[in-house]
């Protein structure tokens, strides 16, 4: 999975490089944020993350701009079980699953974020943004909360940029939400909040 991550970094690096009669349609760039989860009882989770950047431009008018966006992203979380209750006594060996599950955790997820970016100019240098995205994702670790394997990131935020001639800087909030869909056993899923830092190249 390390592999398939490095691949598409190098891939969005180099994808450009392709495309010059479009060129100025292309901005790539790389972030980092970190968050941690929605005050509640039964949880404590935190997390970092790193991402390669993407965004095509589709459109563009005098008010806004659409953009396709992708973000291959690591994300580092640490998890632990605070309300043994969650785990009930009608699941199997449910005394050692609290057991395991209280104890804090490492985990590593892997995902493709894949979405649109709504971005609106506010004079030459500054633009503010909402991004929507989905996609899949490979997390590590069996929690109460997630299965381990495969499942799914959504991801909500607005942002701010600001623009230069070759490169530009990005700050976004965001809301964060992994489960799987269904698909496996555990599904309540994690929700966080994060802070996102990021710069982009034309």
């Amino acid at each position: 999975m390390k592999k398939a991550v490095i691949v598409l970094f190098a891939v969005f690096i180099i994808l450009p490089v392709f495309f010059q009669n479009e060129i100025d349609k292309y901005t790539y760039g790389f972030s980092y944020g970190y968050g941690k989860e929605f005050k509640n009882w039964d949880y404590a989770y935190t997390n970092s993350f790193y991402k390669a950047q993407f965004y095509y431009k589709i459109n563009k008018s005098e008010k806004f701009h659409y953009q396709i966006t992708i973000q291959p992203e690591y994300n580092k979380a640490t998890h632990q079980l605070l309300n043994f209750y969650f785990v009930t006594p009608d699941v199997p060996h449910y005394q050692e699953l609290r057991d395991e599950f209280t104890k804090l955790k490492d985990i590593n997820e892997y995902a493709l974020n894949i979405g649109m970016t709504f971005r609106k100019p506010i004079g030459k240098h500054w633009s503010i943004y909402g991004l929507l995205s989905v996609g899949p994702m490979i997390t590590d670790t069996e929690t109460e909360r997630l299965s381990k394997g495969f499942a799914f990131a959504d991801v909500a935020a607005i942002g701010v940029s600001y623009h230069t001639r070759h490169f530009s800087i990005d700050f976004r909030p965001q809301l964060r939400h992994t489960s799987n869909a269904g698909l496996q056993d555990s599904n309540a899923g994690f929700n966080t909040y994060n802070l996102e830092f990021g710069i982009q190249f034309l």
